[in-house]
């Protein structure tokens, strides 16, 4: 009963959270796969989540699967061919974040996707932080090389159904981090300092499970940060957000931070 309370007192908050960000100096954001469903991409985890519906794409995902198995390999250059990415635009949501850095209040953009819809949206590469990468390159696995991912998509197109690196002959993949492949330090450490420097966090479609990400949000609490969950599902860190909204992102996320 007290959550369900608390979420009934924090649904007509717009307004304090229009004031908090008015006047915060570093504004810190934190998307997940669900700013990118209103722009035809599915989410994982969700109801209709790629993984919920078909529980063998995660299989893909695995970079031990990947690397051992030249047939899940061709299934997933398959799969990333016929992917939403490629025809997907930036929604309300994504145009409301690139507002946000016009307007000189964001920090930096911690995104968990990898369809780089918030640079297209119009936000400035150094601030977005990619703790996933990016599935609009490819990486060889051997020698590093980076290449667009539409030069290896024509590849196969053409016939080749696992392309290889044509510098060294080694494995490619999509520049993104798959299951049991480490994260970049680097990267991880860019998020965590800049939660901790927040004034105003907001959690953006993000259920919150996958860490070392998901700990942006106590520590920027712990900081001393208001903390904002925007998610169409409950999450393990509601009971220390300062709001939670449940509407559309698309929707509720102007009415927060655009005039």
């Amino acid at each position: 009963m007290a959550a369900e309370f608390k979420l009934y007192r924090m649904a007509g908050k717009i307004g304090d959270v229009r004031r908090w960000v008015a006047e915060a100096k570093r504004v810190v954001v934190l998307t997940g796969a669900g700013i990118s469903t209103d722009s035809g991409i599915p989410d994982f985890r969700g109801p209709q989540g790629v993984w919920t519906k078909n529980p063998m794409a995660e299989k893909l995902s695995n970079i031990h699967y990947y690397m051992a198995d030249p047939e899940v390999r061709k299934a997933a250059w398959l799969s990333r061919m016929d992917h939403t990415a490629w025809k997907a635009k930036p929604n309300p949501g994504h145009l409301a974040l690139a507002a946000l850095e016009k307007s000189g209040k964001l920090h930096a953009l911690i995104t968990q996707n990898i369809d780089e819809l918030h640079q297209m949206a119009g936000n400035s590469p150094g601030r977005v932080i990619e703790v996933h990468g990016t599935m609009r390159k490819v990486i060889c696995m051997s020698c590093g090389m980076t290449a667009p991912m539409q030069k290896a998509l024509d590849r196969v197109r053409a016939g080749e159904a696992d392309p290889a690196c044509r510098d060294c002959g080694g494995i490619l993949k999509s520049a993104t981090i798959s299951f049991g492949q480490a994260l970049v330090p680097e990267v991880i450490d860019a998020a965590l300092r800049a939660a901790a420097e927040a004034d105003v966090l907001l959690a953006i479609g993000s259920t919150l499970q996958v860490y070392p990400v998901a700990g942006t949000v106590p520590l920027a609490r712990g900081a001393g940060a208001k903390v904002v969950i925007i998610n169409a599902e409950p999450t393990q860190f509601d009971d220390i957000a300062d709001a939670v909204f449940r509407e559309p992102i698309s929707s509720v996320l102007p009415r927060l931070l655009t005039a």
